[in-house]
């Protein structure tokens, strides 16, 4: 616990910066959370909210200057939402069936998001951020497994828990990445929270697909008993 406590390796600045990301990251998540929720009552999710939040990311980045942080931030706020919204069809049908598997995949992704964002921060600088030449041949191996008749239905479980493996060594990596550019001067806050947000929707997807792979599997053994 008292290595956990210890920011000393991290300047001022730079931990000024990071409170902006995270501050930024839980605004877009309550956002998106909002744009669910705005789904599951207007039930306006679709290929227009998922167009909505493409051109609003693109916006953001590409046309919107950075010292226009109002602006910015606005588009912040619009992506979440529209995000949000593209997500609520799956989020839906996930508490219509049980809602505890969606409150213990958010819960389970948050714990281990910043979890592993603190050990990124507290580690010395670049310690882990060579793990990035590792992690392309992680996604291919992935990729190789769900494509490949002879182990598709016998390793649907190792898919998952190496996917999710995979996804939170690249919260590691970029969370050291952006405490990297950050020491370059890049203190871009909007794009590395985007850069987070995008991370945690991979763990908290992956860590859903888990959950619901392994609640099929106790429904079919219950009825296969019965």
């Amino acid at each position: 616990m008292d290595g956990l406590k210890d920011f000393s390796r991290i300047s001022p600045a730079i931990q000024s910066h990071l409170m902006r990301v995270y501050f930024s990251l839980f605004c877009i998540l309550a956002a998106s959370a909002f744009g669910a929720y705005l789904h599951m009552r207007l039930n306006i999710g679709g290929t227009i909210t998922k167009l909505g939040w493409v051109l609003s990311l693109l916006e953001h980045v590409v046309s919107c200057p950075p010292y226009k942080h109002k602006i910015r931030f606005s588009l912040l706020l619009l992506f979440g939402v529209l995000h949000g919204a593209s997500a609520g069809p799956c989020i839906k049908s996930t508490i219509d069936i049980d809602s505890s598997i969606l409150i213990t995949a958010f819960l389970g992704t948050a714990v281990i998001f910043f979890w592993f964002s603190a050990v990124a921060m507290l580690a010395r600088r670049r310690e882990y951020i060579y793990l990035g030449g590792l992690l392309p041949s992680g996604f291919s191996l992935l990729a190789w497994l769900k494509n490949s008749d002879q182990f598709a239905s016998s390793t649907v479980e190792i898919q998952m828990y190496l996917g999710l493996l995979l996804f939170v060594g690249c919260i590691v990596v970029k969370t050291q990445e952006i405490i990297e550019k950050a020491h370059s001067g890049d203190m871009d806050y909007a794009v590395h929270s985007l850069i987070l947000f995008i991370g945690f929707v991979r763990v908290f997807l992956q860590i859903l697909s888990i959950m619901w792979n392994n609640s099929a599997d106790r429904i079919r053994r219950n009825n296969e008993e019965t």
